[in-house]
């Protein structure tokens, strides 16, 4: 993808090969799963958005209703020379907790559900090896993750995009809810981190 997804448009086709490889991934807020991906190293892009629903388009005002079956996701765009798609899940299962259905801590919906929408048989393979072998050592339980083939992805609105970078502490859910996941996620990862030149 060359240009940044906007609100309105629909993506339909991602393109994987070996320079990028992009996968879209439900982890409750798209707002906390966004500030845990935007500065792991070899990540080139992430957009926040909707995917997995019924309704031909999507918007939060519609997602917040919980009828049109869209989960809140990040569109993930990664090197895979630089890291790969198997850490890259990692991340992701260390950043949310994959065992309660519809559910991020007080985030409670459908639209906040735990879901893979893959991009690839690879893709597919590593998120099942982790869910099978990860996520119990992680958690003392099995995942709810649901694992989608990709079909599409709605860019959520501006305003939700790059959130925590714009914010930051000045807004209380970012307060108690994302600093303490990016905190825990940059500790766990450090090694993973962008380098601050």
């Amino acid at each position: 993808m060359s240009t940044t997804p906007r609100f309105g448009e629909v993506i339909s086709e991602l393109n994987n090969n070996d320079r990028q490889e992009t996968i879209v991934l439900g982890g409750g807020c798209f707002w906390c799963t966004e500030a845990v991906f935007i500065d792991i190293e070899g990540v080139e892009r992430v957009v926040s958005g909707y995917a997995g629903g019924s309704a031909e388009t999507a918007n939060y005002e519609a997602v917040c209703t919980k009828g049109t079956d869209h989960v809140e996701v990040i569109l993930v765009e990664f090197d895979p020379q630089v890291i790969g798609r198997k850490e890259i899940l990692e991340i992701f299962f260390a950043a949310h907790d994959p065992t309660t259905p519809n559910r991020q801590g007080n985030d409670v919906g459908p639209q906040y559900r735990s879901a893979i929408f893959y991009t690839s048989d690879e893709q597919k393979a590593a998120a099942e090896e982790l869910i099978a072998d990860l996520v119990p050592d992680l958690y003392g339980k099995q995942a709810v993750t649901d694992l989608i083939p990709f079909t599409s992805f709605y860019p959520a609105e501006e305003y939700h995009q790059n959130y925590y970078t714009k914010v930051g502490d000045r807004n209380s859910y970012c307060t108690f809810v994302i600093s303490p996941k990016v905190g825990k996620i940059r500790k766990k990862y450090s090694h993973r981190l962008k380098s601050r030149a």
